[in-house]
């Protein structure tokens, strides 16, 4: 992929094993800081790591009250579970968020949580919600962002009776700020998603970690944009990069093999308890060099 813009750097803090007021005040320092251009939470109910009775923050609420206390940022959930709230109501909620925060929502969304990851897969039956197979979580990822899309976008009511989604009369009003809409951002590394992103993302985001198959995934990615006609350069490709504290050269390497690689985007994941001056931290260690 040509490296046709700089590379947009942000922060990922997961709401999990933290206090609100400490997320709030990450967010806060790194909204003064025009070298973090955007910021994250994560989609689960449960905790995935740490403690498996301590804290998580519901992420869209969460994201809701950090949109009305930040004025720069572009904020979004890496990534929402299409598993956990209906696509329409996950589209008012979008809505209610940008107009929050006055058109900087990213809305990033993907199948949500593998079979494979217990800790993540117990968060479903504790909530009541269904845990599909991986076809069913595919074909619904795809219905909902076109339902999700119209109801940004369209000024009469619809319906839409898909496999998966099904909806009567339905509608948004009021309309996000951002026109035609938010970016759409899906997170995932399957082929199937992949197929789904080439039809309906603006951004792409896998996490870091292997960076020859996280090459692969954008190659194939590639492969099936073109196969339905679109410019596969028009798909921004993003990458979560964990931040190590103690060792920032390792952390400054995978930033520099991702930029290497096509990505422009580069979320960095902050863990928790979070440094004083973390943001600054981040910034002077990990941005100025690869900027």
């Amino acid at each position: 992929m040509p490296h046709t813009t700089r590379p947009r750097f942000g922060i990922m803090t997961a709401p999990s094993q933290v206090d609100y007021h400490d997320v709030l005040r990450v967010w806060r320092e790194a909204d003064t800081i025009p070298e973090i251009e955007h910021a994250w939470l994560f989609d689960h109910l449960l905790p995935i790591f740490g403690d498996p009775d301590g804290t998580t923050y519901e992420g869209w609420t969460l994201l809701s009250a950090l949109a009305a206390q930040t004025r720069r940022l572009r904020l979004g959930v890496l990534v929402t579970s299409n598993r956990i709230r209906p696509p329409a109501m996950l589209a008012k909620i979008a809505t209610t968020v940008d107009i929050i925060s006055g058109g900087r929502l990213d809305f990033g969304i993907g199948v949500g949580s593998r079979p494979s990851a217990p800790l993540a897969r117990r968060e479903y039956e504790a909530h009541g919600l269904p845990f599909h197979d991986t076809a069913h979580a595919v074909g619904g990822l795809a219905e909902a962002c076109t339902v999700i899309r119209r109801l940004w976008t369209e000024t009469e009511p619809f319906d839409f009776h898909g496999t998966y989604v099904q909806v009567t009369g339905a509608f948004g009003n009021p309309k996000p700020v951002q026109r035609p809409h938010p970016p759409i951002l899906i997170g995932g590394r399957s082929a199937a998603t992949l197929r789904v992103v080439a039809e309906h993302a603006d951004l792409w985001n896998i996490p870091g970690g292997d960076i020859d198959d996280v090459v692969s995934r954008s190659a194939l990615l590639d492969r099936y944009c073109t196969e339905i006609g679109r410019d596969p350069a028009s798909i921004t490709r993003s990458i979560h990069l964990p931040v190590s504290y103690d060792q920032p050269g390792t952390t400054r390497d995978a930033i520099g093999e991702a930029i290497d690689a096509g990505f422009r985007h580069i979320v960095l994941g902050l863990s928790a308890p979070y440094p004083a001056d973390v943001a600054r931290w981040v910034t002077d260690q990990l941005i100025m060099d690869n900027r």
